[in-house]
């Protein structure tokens, strides 16, 4: 099985090109930071993940993924290689991308202090631990009770 999931921060804007055939499709390509879980030396270190989306998926980054956003993907790594113009050979690797999403609420952190969400609660709903406040009178309507 191959399954990737992962969450990190944007180093940058995501970079979009469409294909060239009939049915353009976007092709987005993005670097997620990922913290390590541990370091030797008390400084946080990072891996530097290479990610791509596809279709419907490159337009969603396209639209509301932004330098400094955390997000959260899910996907698969796919490797590959080609030879530069120097004529040496260069293997890749990145993270295809299956399901993205925001991983942190509008206003919270980034590198502009937060951006557009698709849907859901707007932020002022959350309460400092991340939660969201369940307003009373609702609890015949929740499925988990």
């Amino acid at each position: 099985m191959n399954k990737v999931i992962l969450m990190g921060r944007l180093t940058r804007d995501p970079e979009v090109r469409y294909s060239q055939n009939e049915n353009a499709m976007a092709i987005a390509r993005y670097t997620l930071a990922v913290d390590r879980r541990f370091s030797r030396d008390a400084e946080n270190t990072a891996d530097f993940i290479n990610c791509v989306a596809f279709g419907r998926s490159g337009e969603f980054a396209e639209k509301y993924f932004r330098k400094g956003m955390k997000v959260a993907i899910t996907g698969r790594i796919q490797t590959g290689s080609y030879t530069n113009k120097d004529g040496q050979k260069v293997y890749t690797t990145d993270v295809v991308i299956e399901d993205q999403e925001f991983a942190e609420s509008k206003g919270t952190g980034g590198s502009d202090g937060g951006h557009t969400s698709v849907s859901g609660p707007s932020p002022s709903a959350a309460i400092g631990d991340g939660f969201m406040n369940i307003p009373d009178g609702i609890d015949e309507e929740l499925p988990f009770n």
